[in-house]
Order: structure tokens, then sequence, then C-alpha cells
């Protein structure tokens, strides 16, 4: 349209880092279908295999162990390299792992397969913020890390009974096989659709350059030395780390166990099984999308990001830890589920806030800062699957229940320490 003036045509900015951002919402949710997928099949696998549940947890745990161990490479490798390379290239690695799993003759391969799955996963969040850090405006920046957990959650949601119904049919080898050709689909789409700047990109006009540019300032696709002295020496990267591990612990409790507690423990079948498993992921979903719009709204309105993003987080943890109880105390399995699922939703209320945080301190670097927290909080997640194995033996399916509620407490408090408003000094250069 003209203005009366007679200047020149008012150009609407493109939306292409809106295409950006549900292409990594697709990353997201393919990574926890090829992660959860074991999950729900783990009943058929320790009935062929002959495994233990304490022989179980370890294979579970090895997943976790690679995905944490090599948290930072990851970051690194997409800070190095730019995400456009670096996720097309771990998505073919650990998709070509998700399907080798099916290969396992024994328990010892297994863990290997499910190591080295791990180890190709560990860069994708990490990487994924870092392809967002050039993106996303600032005020997007909650909403987009909750929308890219929340499809994850609806990736974890939707597996266990599409694995169900497929093992049914085809056995357990199957869902395997076909989310593993998924994520190589999508590894053709990323490195084909993305590019590591908007000014690379063909599709962004002028207006969205002129938008993206006006709040993150022109950056150039010039790779600089990761400033880990900096990043290392940083308080806040050492608490909202702590507090990732707390996380990492609670949500790994229900990403790799609720199906088999449910089947073992509440004495459900193996459809019902799936059915209800789902269900806490779904209400985590709701959770994503909440908190990261929260805080984002929070901080526009009253120009406080400390507290918007403290607040929204402190909330989900206590929600968390408030809701774990009586799920693991309540005697039917139905109000078992309910309140499962309002704890999931309370743990799941901070991870857009969590993520959020090292676009907040890290800028270009929050490649390297997200994979320092991942790491903590899979270190978490990687105990916690071995770790309730050993505790069920021993004690019963209470205890590693009600640790996640005392460890959600836990959060709650760090959380109270974090402060997202102050960025990390780094020295001119970027260099360490």
């Amino acid at each position: 349209m003209q203005q009366a003036t007679g200047s020149a045509p008012v150009t609407r900015p493109t939306r292409v880092r809106y295409a950006v951002l549900w292409l990594t919402v697709a990353a997201y949710m393919i990574t926890y279908m090829d992660r959860v997928v074991i999950s729900s099949a783990v009943p058929v696998i320790q009935k062929e295999f002959g495994f233990s549940i304490v022989t179980m947890g370890w294979i579970l745990a090895a997943f976790r162990w690679g995905y944490a161990l090599f948290q930072i490479p990851g970051g690194w490798l997409g800070d190095r390299i730019g995400p456009r390379r670096a996720l097309a290239l771990i998505v073919t690695w650990w998709s070509l792992f998700t399907s080798v799993t099916t290969l396992a003759w024994s328990a010892a391969s297994m863990m290997a397969f499910r190591f080295l799955f791990g180890l190709g996963e560990a860069g994708a969040f990490p990487i994924a913020t870092r392809s967002l850090s050039r993106w996303m405006l600032p005020g997007e920046r909650g909403f987009a890390q909750g929308l890219t957990h929340a499809g994850s959650r609806l990736g974890a949601a939707l597996t266990p009974p599409i694995v169900v119904f497929l093992m049914v049919r085809s056995g357990w080898r199957a869902p395997f096989l076909i989310f593993g050709a998924l994520g190589l689909v999508w590894a053709a789409v990323w490195y084909w659709y993305y590019r590591d700047t908007p000014g690379e990109h063909g599709s962004v006009n002028r207006a969205e350059l002129q938008l993206i540019h006006g709040a993150l300032g022109a950056r150039s696709r010039t790779t600089r030395a990761v400033p880990w002295r900096a990043i290392l020496g940083s308080r806040t990267v050492w608490t909202v780390s702590l507090m990732y591990f707390c996380y990492g612990y609670c949500i790994s409790v229900y990403l790799d166990w609720f199906p088999k507690y449910l089947h073992e423990h509440r004495g459900l079948n193996l459809a019902q099984m799936g059915l209800y498993a789902s269900l806490p992921l779904l209400a985590g979903l709701g959770g994503d999308l909440a908190g990261g719009w929260l805080s984002d709204r929070w901080a526009v309105r009253t120009g406080d990001l400390r507290r918007a993003r403290r607040g929204t987080a402190m909330a989900g943890f206590l929600l968390a830890a408030a809701a774990i109880v009586p799920a693991t105390l309540a005697a039917g399995a139905a109000a078992s589920v309910w309140y499962s699922c309002l704890a999931v939703f309370g743990l799941e209320l901070t991870v857009g806030v969590s993520w959020a945080i090292p676009l907040d301190v890290g800028g270009d670097y929050a490649g390297s800062v997200s994979a320092v927290m991942n790491t903590c909080g899979n270190i978490g997640g990687a105990i916690s699957p071995a770790l309730l194995a050993y505790l069920v033996r021993s004690y019963g399916w209470n205890v590693p229940f009600l640790a996640a509620a005392g460890l959600a407490l836990a959060a709650a408090a760090l959380y109270g320490k974090i402060d997202a408003s102050r960025r990390i000094a780094v020295p001119e250069g970027g260099t360490a």
C-alpha cells in the first residue's frame, strides 16, 4: 500500500524465522520419539532377552551417559561449524543408531548401541538453541523455547501408543526402524532449507532482516573461539546447571520408567499402558507452552527479566513437588496418573524458561552455555534410570518418586538465585 506522503510502499516482513522455528520444533519431536521408543518397548524387550530390571536400568542409562558426556562437544560443534551442518550431521548419526538398536543380541551390545545413539542426540538441544539465537527476537525467546520443548513432549506423548500399535503387529523392532527413517528425512530437509544467518536465506526480505538486525544486531557467519573461561566462571551458568541436574533426574523418572511403572506396579496391560503413559507427557506439552509464553509476557510487561524467568520456573517446580507425593501414594491407577499429569505439567512449566536463559546470558555462545547446563541436567538423567532400578528392587516403587519430589523442591530453591538479566562478560573477540 502506498503511503499518503508518496514515500516507498510499506513492505511487510516475511516470516521465515517462524518456518525455522517450526522446523526446529519438528527436530525436537523426533529427538523424543527416538529416545522414548525404548521405554514403551521395555516389557517386550525384557521378555525376549530375559533382562532383569537392573540390567534394563543400565541399558536405559547408557543412552543418558552418552547424551550427558557429549553435550559440551555437541554445543561446541554447533558454535564452531554452524547449526546447518552440525544438526544435519548429528541427526543423521542418531537416526542410524535408532535403527541399529534392532541388531542388538545381548545386554552389552544394546548398551553400546544406546550409548552411541545418545552421543548423537547430545548436540541436538544446544545446537538447536544456537540455531535460533540469530533468528528469534528477544521477546520471542521464551515462547520459542517453550514451543520447541512442547514439540519434544508431543513426540514423547504420541510415541507410546504408536509403539504399542506397531509392536502388536510387527514386533518391537519395527518402530525403531520407522523412527530412524523419519530422522533421515528431517536431516535432508533441514540442510536444504536452513541458513546459519538470516542474511544468507534467500526468502528473507529486507523488512524481516531489518527487524531481526534491529533487535539482535547484524552478525556475520564468521566463527570465533568459544570463551570457555567466561562461561565456566559464571555463577549463573553453574546455578542454572545444578537446577537442571534436579530437573533431569525428575523428568527421566517419567520418560524412562513410567510405562513400566504402570504395567508392573499399577497392573495395567500393554494397551492401557500405552494410553496412560502418554497423558502426563501431553500435560507436559501444555506446561512447555505456558511457561515460555508466561515468562516472556511477564518480562515485556514489567521490564524485569530476572523476576519473570525466576517466578515462572519456581512456581512450576513447587507445583511438581506438591503433585508427585499424592501421585505416588494414591491407591488407584487413575488417580496416580492424573496427579502425575499435574506433576509433569509443573516440571515442564520450567523448561522454556530454563532454555531461554542461555539465550539471555550467552548470546552467540548460547550453544555452549546450554551445553554446560544440559550436561548437568543429563548427568541427573543418567543417574536416574539405574538408581531407580536399584531403589525399586530394594524399597519398591514409591521411594524414587518421593526422591524426585525432594529434588523438585531443591530446584525451586536454586531458581531463587538465578538472574537471567546478567549477561556473561565475554572478552573482546570472544577468546577464552
